[in-house]
């Protein structure tokens, strides 16, 4: 499963607009609580270019280290986080990405859910219009709006 939630979280990256796209510097993708995703990340993404930015993944452990970051992937394991990483990343363009129960509901950007035995993923708009971050109409009609 890490491989897909791997590939998937790449591809939202693809759909979605950040303010400050243009500005050199790192893309930091931050995983909190999923050593697999982040290992996974690590391999494919790491170093390579993103437009005028490098990608950096990194383990990030606080609140405050996930502010930091572009996107945050928070694990399974880490869902009781989220709202210390929402709270934290309150009007700042940090995609979050999460793999818990309700927690799309609960303000992240993007959050896995299985249905029916496939893996779909809900978009909550509201919390990405809260952030500056623009999503393409595409991703939008793949998901589960909320």
């Amino acid at each position: 499963m890490h491989e897909i939630h791997s590939a998937m979280l790449y591809n939202f990256i693809k759909y979605v607009q950040w303010p400050n796209e243009a500005e050199a510097g790192d893309f930091v993708v931050g995983v909190m609580g999923d050593e697999d995703v982040l290992g996974t990340l690590k391999t494919w993404y790491d170093g390579k270019p993103k437009g005028t930015k490098k990608y950096v993944v990194k383990k990030v452990s606080t609140p405050e280290e996930a502010a930091g970051c572009a996107v945050v992937y928070i694990g399974k394991g880490k869902g009781r986080e989220f709202e210390n990483v929402k709270n934290a990343t309150a009007g700042k363009p940090v995609l979050t990405v999460t793999d818990g129960f309700n927690l799309g509901q609960k303000g992240s950007h993007i959050n896995f859910k299985v249905i029916d035995g496939k893996l779909k993923f809900e978009l909550n708009q509201a919390s990405v219009s809260g952030s500056n971050l623009k999503v393409s109409s595409q991703l939008a009609s793949m998901a589960i709006v909320i």
